[in-house]
């Protein structure tokens, strides 16, 4: 699926998509409520377990370091990679972006810094155009948000801000700075969605997994 495709996240008389959200940590109930009103299933995830055989995953914020350790206690890194390198798609926010780094679960060919614009006090909204989401910008919620410090080729910058790049993307991984779980803009889980059909789709057709690094 190319970034230039409509978001059609679920075709008609489908099963719906069953995305789970990690659940360690975060606003997660938050991501739940997005995905249900898309017609997805969502799925809160704590256990290595309930990574089985969904269709999509989302990464939630929160604090990146409480976060990681969960992964690490409940089990859930050898589950988030297969996953990943199944050719399903992962959807990062905030402390998000940060796991899926090269630093943490190594995701994405990325290194993002945390608290990039500062504590607390220097968080911020604005009007954010994102590529691949159509020509109306996103309301972008920042909450001591990171941003992307650098990044390999493969890596694509889908949005940025004061020439930082705060949405990127690499092949089913989507990663953005922000929290879009907190407006009523739901094109970044709407693009999940897409890319998780077109991985169901290809894995049907294919009588195989996607691979990780297919469009």
């Amino acid at each position: 699926m190319g970034l230039g495709d409509p978001l059609t996240p679920e075709r008609g008389g489908a099963e719906p998509l069953r995305i789970g959200v990690l659940a360690s940590q975060g606003d997660f109930a938050a991501h739940t409520t997005m995905l249900r009103s898309l017609g997805a299933d969502p799925v809160q995830v704590r256990t290595a377990e309930e990574l089985r055989d969904l269709d999509g995953l989302v990464i939630p914020g929160g604090e990146s370091t409480t976060i990681a350790k969960a992964i690490e206690h409940d089990g859930l890194e050898s589950a988030i990679r297969a996953h990943a390198s199944s050719g399903r798609p992962i959807l990062g926010t905030c402390a998000g972006m940060i796991i899926c780094d090269r630093e943490h679960l190594g995701l994405v060919d990325a290194t993002a810094r945390r608290n990039a614009f500062g504590r607390q006090v220097a968080s911020f909204e604005l009007e954010l155009e994102v590529g691949g989401l159509g020509p109306d910008p996103m309301r972008a919620v920042f909450i001591r948000a990171p941003w992307i410090e650098d990044h390999g080729a493969e890596v694509e910058v889908l949005a940025s801000v004061d020439g930082h790049p705060v949405v990127v993307r690499q092949g089913r991984i989507v990663l953005c700075a922000f929290h879009p779980e907190l407006t009523d803009d739901s094109r970044l889980h709407a693009l999940l969605m897409a890319l998780a059909t077109s991985s169901r789709d290809r894995s049907a057709s294919d009588g195989q997994p996607a691979t990780s690094n297919e469009p």
